[in-house]
This record gives structure tokens, sequence and C-alpha cells, in this order.
């Protein structure tokens, strides 16, 4: 074991962790513009992909990797500092142990994925344009197939995904056919070919098929591109009127006992206020996640019937999350949820939780809603409102809202592509699918910070893959709506109070992606693996 980590110590390194910290600014924009986010994500990704296709072997191939992506997230992730140090009371020392933890950790998966490709595909130093493809195939399905691990091992953590990176790139234009991995695998895939481009051939001027991988590559964006002029969804229904309230409460007062009501009735004036003059009234108000930072048992039937008023004054209908407590079959339930009402639902129905249009958080955040085996000890050292929820099922019917039909997702459950289609599909009794996406959110614990913007990329996916539009009401940002094409239409500043009015139109049709889910990738990755295995040259090479 110790023979195989040799951490190399050279130029090259430290080009690498260069190229990993870069790589970092590219999954939304902020610190670059929306146009170089693409760009820049394939030259750094192709820096990392020369170094693996010439590393020794395997073993430097990996390290490599683990470099690379260890900067990546380290830098990537930094606002989760902000979670456990600023709101969970962690020493900052801690705090940042945890956090290249976490990074050292995730990099493992890429890290493999270029030991991989280093194996099925050596690339000779004087390789022909054959041996190029090979290398530049080899690197795209075994980072896509590492990609596709981390996202789905255990509770899986796919965020900064490279194919975040391309919601505005020619690429995205795959996103209705193949999901985020086929991007994952179109991205990888020209990233090194541009690589194998750099690397030296005796007369090369001769033979222009050395080219051959960066001519797929542009071919690829150029059908990216074409099958983004494509209309995947057709309107349905009249379109909503719609409020998206942000409150902007305090991470530190939200769970403040003797400010709790505060914030409730703050989110309460925000649903009630009127619509500016020459406004449409809304038909849907949405708050973000927990609104009420209690269980709904727990307040007294006043304060439902306070609600049921204020969406009768509105004529709307109201969706918030609220943590809800049940009992079922003689157990106690505990959920992540939003629950949706008007001016006729029952007070009653509303505080015991049994409330006909809910929706329970399947996709839980570990150590956030979860516990994993294990780490209770960690999570003692935080002081943050943590609990041990219950799942949802995997389908859950959409809110029917005015004509359209209202698929939630709550926090970061939008990050599971795959695990949103079932609601958009008919049901199992042939129910319509869903006709727009909503994301309830509470991001406060990472301040104003990249994960904001980070999130909102993963939101805009979800559109281009689905052909759905989305909406977004958060605590502290960002709210946005979000049009089928993956285009912001609207969206509040982050870190201020405001209410977001917005009209959204319901769309039906189903994108390939959405009928099929990730399996076209998946067959891709294994075909693409199986292929390159059986190909792989034979005979010991140095590591």
């Amino acid at each position: 074991m110790m023979s195989f980590v040799r951490f190399p110590r050279s130029p090259r390194a430290a080009a690498v962790l260069v190229a990993g910290a870069a790589q970092a600014l590219t999954f939304a924009p902020g610190p670059l513009p929306d146009a170089m986010l693409a760009p820049l994500q394939i030259f750094v990704l192709a820096v990392l992909a020369w170094q693996v296709m010439t590393a020794a072997g395997p073993r430097r191939a990996f390290w490599f990797g683990w470099l690379f992506n260890t900067a990546c997230y380290t830098v990537g992730l930094y606002w989760l500092f902000i979670s456990m140090h600023r709101y969970g009371d962690l020493a900052a020392p801690l705090a940042a142990g945890g956090v290249f933890l976490l990074s050292a950790f995730l990099a493992l998966f890429p890290a493999a994925a270029c030991a991989l490709a280093r194996w099925l595909a050596p690339l000779p130093p004087d390789g022909d344009w054959k041996a190029r493809l090979r290398a530049a195939l080899a690197f795209a399905v075994a980072w896509g197939a590492l990609e596709w691990v981390r996202g789905n091992l255990w509770t899986g953590f796919p965020w900064l995904n490279i194919g975040y990176a391309h919601v505005d790139s020619p690429f995205a234009g795959w996103a209705p056919l193949l999901g985020l991995y086929g991007i994952v695998l179109i991205a990888a895939f020209a990233a090194a070919a541009l690589a194998v481009l750099w690397q030296p051939r005796k007369n090369a001027a001769r033979d222009a098929r050395l080219a051959v991988p960066a001519g797929l590559a542009v071919l690829l964006a150029l059908g990216g591109w074409a099958l983004g002029l494509h209309t995947w969804s057709q309107p349905t229904g009249a379109p909503l009127q719609v409020r998206l309230v942000q409150g902007n409460v305090g991470q530190s007062d939200k769970f403040d006992p003797a400010l709790m009501e505060q914030g409730l009735i703050q989110h309460m004036n925000q649903a009630s206020l009127p619509p500016p003059a020459g406004t449409p009234a809304p038909q849907l108000i949405v708050l973000p996640e927990t609104v009420l930072p209690v269980f709904q048992d727990q307040l007294p039937p006043q304060v439902w019937d306070i609600w049921k008023r204020i969406a009768a004054e509105r004529q709307a209908t109201i969706i918030m999350g609220v943590p809800l407590h049940r009992v079922v079959n003689g157990k106690d339930r505990w959920t992540n949820s939003a629950i949706g009402f008007d001016g006729d639902s029952s007070t009653e129905a509303m505080r015991s939780g049994e409330i006909a249009t809910r929706y329970d958080k399947q996709h839980l955040v570990p150590w956030g809603e979860f516990v994993p085996p294990g780490f209770r000890w960690f999570v003692d050292l935080l002081n943050i409102p943590l609990g041990d929820f219950d799942n949802g099922a995997r389908w859950q019917a959409p809110f029917p809202v005015d004509g359209q039909r209202i698929a939630l997702n709550i926090c970061y459950e939008d990050l599971f592509g795959e695990e949103l289609l079932p609601a958009i599909r008919p049901g199992p009794n042939g129910e319509a699918g869903a006709s727009i996406l909503l994301n309830i959110s509470n991001l406060g614990w990472f301040g104003d910070s990249w994960a904001l913007r980070q999130h909102l990329q993963i939101g805009r996916m979800r559109t281009l893959e689905t052909a759905r539009p989305m909406l977004a009401a958060t605590n502290t940002g960002l709210t946005v709506a979000i049009d089928p094409r993956g285009r912001v239409q609207a969206a509040l500043p982050s870190m201020t109070r405001a209410e977001l009015a917005t009209q959204v139109q319901g769309m039906s049709g189903l994108t390939p992606y959405t009928r099929t889910g990730n399996l076209p990738a998946e067959l891709l990755i294994a075909i693409g693996l199986g292929a390159l295995a059986a190909r792989r040259p034979r005979g010991r090479r140095p590591d």
C-alpha cells in the first residue's frame, strides 16, 4: 500500500494544483462572467488530462487526479466552513480541517478515474491518431463512470460536477437527451481531445488525422448547438401569477425561541401584502424551506387559522416549507416537508400534517437531516439544530394550482436530476405529470457565498433536462424563476428581504431524458469501458 502512495513533487504537480483551484471558479458566475465558465473548465481539465495521459503509470495518474480535485473541491466548497464555524460554533481550525478532509475524500473518485483512464489507454510518446482517440475516450468514460459513482454511492454528493459548468455552453443542448452525465462525458472528452493536441509527434504536420479527437469534440459542440434550437415541450394551461417570498431571516435568529414568533409574523406580512397597483394578484404564494422552524403540531390552531385567512384574502394557494410530525400506523413519523393550502383547507388537516397537498423530502442531507452511522461524535461537536427525519416516497403527486401541476423538491434534492423525473412522468394511475418544478430552500447556513450561485446553476440544468420551468423560493437567496431553456427570467438579490412577483407558464411534453433518465449515459459509459478494456495494450509498462 505504501508503495502506491508516492506523492509527486514536481512542477507538473504544481500546475495540476493551480488548474484544480481554477476549475472551482467555473461552476457559477461571480468571480468570472458566464461566457468564461465553460471554456476555462475545458482548458483546466485538459491540463489534468495531459498530465494523466503522459504520467509514468496509473499510480502517478491517480495522484495528479487527487491533487487537482482536492484543490477544486477545497476552493469550491469553502462555504461549508461558514456553516460549521459561524453557525455551528466549531473552532475555525476544525471547520477548515473538515472542509479539507471532505474535499480530499471526494477527490478520491476522480483520482480513481484518472488511474483507470491511464490503465485503459496509455498514450505512447509518439502515438498515432488512434492511440490519441483511445486515450481521449478512456479519460471521458472513466471520468463519467466515477462521477456517476460519486453521485450515487451511499447518499451521493455530486456537487461541483463538471457538467454544471456547461449550462451556457453549446454542450447544454445535449441535456434533454443525455442529461447531466451525458454532458460530463462530452466535456471530459473535449478536454482530453484538447490535451492530446499538445502531445508532440514527428511529422505531425503531415498527419491531419491527429486532429480527429478535436474534430469530434467540435462536432459534438455543433450538435449540441443544433439540439438547443429544438423545442422539447409545449405550453399547457394559462400562466400562473406567482409571488416568491424571500424572508432573509438570519440563520442565528431562525431557531432562537425568542425570535421565532417575530420570523413567523414577518413571513405572514410578506405573504399577505396586496399586489402593487397595476400588477396582477398572485395565484400562488411560495415561502421557503422550514418557514416554520418547529413542527406543525406545536403551533396552536389559531396560527393555522391566520394562514388560511391570508390565503382567502389573497384568493391564492400558499405553499410553505414545514417540518411535519405525524403518527402513521401507530408510529411517529418526522419529515422535512412542504404543504399547500388555500382558504378552504381544513385547519385540523393542516395541524395534524394529514393535508392532501403535501410533499415529504425524500433525499435527506447527511448530518443535517439524518446522522450517518459512526458520525454521531461529529454531530455532537456542532451547535446546529439537527434531526433524524424519515424519507418521503419516491413518487408523490404534484400540487394542483389553477390548472398547473407543481412538483416540489426541497433544498439540494434538485442536485439529483433522475429523482425529479417520476413527478414529471404520468403517475402510477395515469395522473398527469408536473408542468412546473418548484424548489424551496434555506441556504442561509452558507452566507452570501458561492453556494447560492452554484445551486442556481444546478436548478438551471434541471430545467434543460426536463424542459420545465423552475421556481426557487429561498430564505436568503437566490430566489428566482427559470424558464424551460435554463434562462433566469427574474431574480431577487441575495441577502435581502423582498418578494418576487413573476409569471410562469407551465409546460407539457417529455424530453428523451425525462423518459429514460440516466440510462443512455450509463450505457455509453459501460460500453466504452468494456470496449477499451478489451483493446487495452498488453504487457507491463513503467509505473
